[in-house]
């Protein structure tokens, strides 16, 4: 992480703790050259806490779309406002950087926000604060797991990799923002899942899986499960405008507080119309008729796989109502663009558009 004028910080030098901490967040379960351009997106638009606060969880959904688990971003705008009014009671002017020092210092201050667990507290006050604060994320995990040789998955000896990865801060104080950030870069790009370059690595000597000559076998990996796999019937209900129906998402979930065409699981020996009419009749209160196939697609997410098989409605009655949504609304399809969708819907929105052309 760069001072703003692209320096690397001096020891002593506090940095901006926001765009730390919304990189931080965007970083969680994703790599950094999918996060950049969403974060240089995002400092566009939200370029304090202040804007953050202010603006519609709408707006921060819209620019999150697409970066997936949804969650973190709904809990990042409501940090934003706890965060904020903390900073004002202490009447602090947000946006003067020589203010930084109001921001929070206790680890336990932030693990006290939605969505910051101890890696994300201590990585955003190693990298603004340089404080002797140890971090464990994917990249650092795979590192200390291959150093150390360690004979089970890493998830099952957290205690032991957080001791490891304290026992790193202290042989370097006052350095443990430079030293973090090393971990994170060396996982990322040396110690890699696949093929580490283990011939340029400046812990070959050190490490144990190196030594074996079996680095690729660390870390350890738990038995794979099974991908439970769903087919979902969704239904772009048509009315006599030419207006499409859709529907906001609870804000519970990976997905929560986005929209959606209505739908769900088909149950067995279930064709896949009846799916969408029934569906539609218990979440919407609505009665369609099921017509021509839009488009067939599959997605894959980390815990389950889902086949979406889309279909044209054209209303028939019944005023609809969000019976397991926030609302619903019809809309232009042209308009679809000013709604965040999952990553899912936009080969949907794409052949919808290309059907109304």
């Amino acid at each position: 992480m760069f001072t703003a004028d692209g320096r690397w910080p001096k020891a002593d030098e506090d940095l901006d703790p926001y765009p730390v901490w919304v990189a931080e967040v965007m970083l969680q379960q994703t790599q950094l050259q999918v996060v950049l351009p969403y974060w240089r997106r995002w400092m566009e638009v939200f370029p304090n806490l202040e804007a953050l606060a202010e603006a519609t969880e709408q707006q921060v959904l819209l620019l999150w779309q697409g970066l997936g688990y949804y969650s973190r971003a709904r809990r990042l705008h409501a940090s934003s406002r706890l965060l904020l009014s903390e900073l004002q009671h202490k009447k602090t002017a947000v946006n003067d950087p020589t203010q930084f020092r109001h921001w929070p210092l206790a680890a336990e201050t932030w693990m006290a926000l939605p969505g910051i667990g101890r890696s994300t507290a201590a990585g955003i006050l190693s990298s603004a604060f340089n404080s002797p604060l140890a971090i464990l994320d994917g990249n650092v995990r795979r590192v200390l797991a291959r150093v150390y040789a360690h004979p089970e998955p890493p998830m099952r000896a957290q205690s032991q990799f957080w001791a490891w990865s304290e026992e790193l801060i202290d042989e370097v104080p006052g350095l443990s923002r430079a030293l973090n950030q090393a971990l994170m870069d060396l996982g990322a790009t040396v110690c890699t899942p696949r093929n580490p370059a283990c011939e340029v690595c400046p812990w070959d000597q050190r490490c144990a899986a190196y030594a074996s000559g079996s680095a690729q076998q660390y870390p350890v990996k738990e038995a794979p499960r099974e991908t439970p796999f769903q087919v979902i019937g969704v239904g772009v209900v048509v009315n006599e405008a030419g207006e499409v129906l859709i529907d906001q998402r609870l804000n519970e979930g990976l997905l929560g507080g986005l929209w959606e065409f209505p739908g769900g699981k088909q149950e067995p020996g279930e064709l896949i119309a009846e799916t969408i009419s029934r569906e539609l009749r218990e979440e919407l209160a609505i009665e369609v008729s099921v017509e021509q196939e839009l488009i067939k697609l599959d997605h894959a997410y980390s815990h389950k796989k889902l086949r979406f098989e889309v279909h044209l409605c054209s209303w028939l009655s019944g005023d609809p109502q969000p019976l397991a949504s926030q609302q619903v609304r019809w809309v232009k399809p042209s308009e679809l663009a000013d709604y965040p969708f999952p990553a899912a819907n936009t080969r949907i929105i794409a052949a919808l558009l290309e059907h109304f052309r």
